[in-house]
This record gives structure tokens, sequence and C-alpha cells, in this order.
């Protein structure tokens, strides 16, 4: 029975089937066997693409191996760039997963090489590809790793009013005390203006110290050394406000959760027997495993 949340599937592009089903659960789906070797495969391919792009930065090796370089580079291109077509190919609403967070960085896999060939210094921009190994909890398939990660994530949307509440109160507090700082040290110990002395006061703030900007006065150094010891009670409040929220999420959440995907929103996560998908409602394809 259709939930009344649900939309119906027409209005969400064409229903897939055939091999346009079958790719996309290899290609988005980790629970399968030949989901989990494509992955597996994938990953292989993008730590070697960024070896060669490291190895290749070295003068000798470039010199020696540059042809081998270039065409191995070409190869991954080549392979990437199918792979970035099959996934819009094999969704039903493809602007949505392009402008996704990993379809953004699927593109920006393929596309330094290409444009390379108008700016070769924009070639080193290939390491961006690392940012595909974040696919790497879909890999492993360990419920605990999967669980764990929404959790983080559930938490962190959760703790995001409190954290935003807690940096305006920071940002506020670096700005009075730079700002004190400008008057009471002035120009001729360092600090030249107010945006130099919130730099400071951040620098001290969270405990980084440079120490290219010191203060001399002893009222000066009485305010850092105030500041430093609020720094230190400062920085255990973010970590205070998601561990609280983890702690409220993993007994919200208990059921068991795959890399099922929704063809409509690109949304993970959904359990085995799910029929319909639990962000946007659309009808979600057979469970296939093989």
């Amino acid at each position: 029975m259709t939930p009344p949340t649900a939309t119906p599937p027409s209005s969400l592009g064409r229903p897939l089937s055939g091999w346009r089903l079958r790719v996309y659960t290899v290609i988005f789906e980790a629970d399968t066997r030949a989901g989990r070797r494509f992955d597996l495969t994938l990953m292989v391919m993008v730590m070697v693409s960024v070896a060669l792009v490291v190895l290749e930065s070295v003068t000798g090796l470039r010199e020696r191996y540059g042809a081998w370089f270039a065409a191995l580079e070409y190869f991954f291109t080549a392979a990437f760039t199918l792979e970035y077509v099959l996934r819009l190919a094999c969704v039903q609403r493809p602007l949505r997963y392009a402008l996704s967070f990993y379809g953004i960085v699927d593109l920006l896999a393929v596309l330094p090489t290409y444009l390379a060939i108008l700016e070769p210094s924009l070639y080193a921009l290939v390491d961006v590809r690392a940012l595909r190994l974040l696919r790497v909890f879909r890999i492993l398939k360990l419920n605990a790793y999967m669980q764990e990660t929404i959790s983080l994530g559930r938490a962190l949307r959760a703790s995001g009013r409190k954290i935003m509440v807690f940096l305006s109160v920071v940002l506020t507090v670096v700005l009075i005390m730079g700002t004190v700082m400008y008057v009471v040290e002035g120009p001729s110990h360092g600090f030249t203006s107010i945006p130099v002395s919130v730099y400071w006061a951040i620098s001290t703030l969270t405990t980084v110290g440079f120490g290219d900007i010191t203060p001399k006065t002893d009222l000066g150094r009485a305010i850092a050394s105030l500041m430093m010891l609020l720094g230190w009670g400062i920085l255990a409040v973010p970590t205070g406000i998601v561990t609280s929220e983890l702690s409220a999420q993993r007994f919200q959440f208990p059921a068991k959760i795959t890399t099922r995907s929704c063809q409509a929103c690109l949304s993970e996560g959904h359990q085995p027997d799910s029929d319909f998908c639990r962000h946007c409602g659309a009808r979600l394809p057979p469970y296939l495993r093989d």
C-alpha cells in the first residue's frame, strides 16, 4: 500500500529497468558482490592514479617514465569519464546527482586532465581524486562503520544550531578582546590595526600561539594569560555538544542499514525490506543481490 506521503514514480522521471537498473545496482550499491568488486576496483584505480601524479612531480622519474605516466593518466581519465557518464545515465535525476557532493567530486576527478590540455599547470589538481576514497565506508560494508557514519551525520546536523551560537559567542569574544588589545598595546607593539589584533586573539584563544605578535605591557600579558586559560575551556564546548548528540543518536536509530540507494533523491541507508524512500517517498527499486 502506497503511503500518503509517497510521490508518484512517474513524477520523478523514467522508471529504471533493464541494463540501467543493473548498472545502478553495481555502481551505487555496495551490498551486492558485483557492487563490492566494482567499488574496490575503483578505489585501487583512484589510489594508483593519485600515486602517479605524485611520482610524476619528481623530475628524474618524469624525465625517465614521462610517456608511461601520460599513457596511464589518459587510461584512468577515460575510465573515470565512462564511470561518470554511466552514473548520470542510470539515475532518474541526473542533475541532482551531478550537483550532489559525490557527483561534484566525481566530476573533479576527470576535469583537471581535460583542463590541463589548455593549461598544463592545472594537471596537479588531479590529486583531488583522493576525495573519492571517502567511499571507503561503502566498500567495507561493515554495519558498524555505516551506522556510526550516519549517526555522526545526524549528530552534526542536530548540533548545527548550538555550534552556530557557540561560534557567534567566540567571534564576539575575539572581536572585543582584539579591540581591547589594540587599545592597550597599540601599533608600537605590533598591534597595528583591529583586524591584526583580532588575528592575534584568535591564535591565542585557540592555543595555537604563532608568536609573530606578542604583548609587551604587563596589562597586555595579563589579558593574554586570561585568553589562554579561556581557550582551554572553549575548545571543549563543541566536542561536548557533538558527543551528547552522538549519545542520543545511538539509541534512536537501532535498525539495520545498508548502502541501498534511492534513484530519485540518491539518499542511502535504507533497510533491506523497505519499499519506499524514507526521505522523498519514491518507490525503491528491487533490492538485487547476487
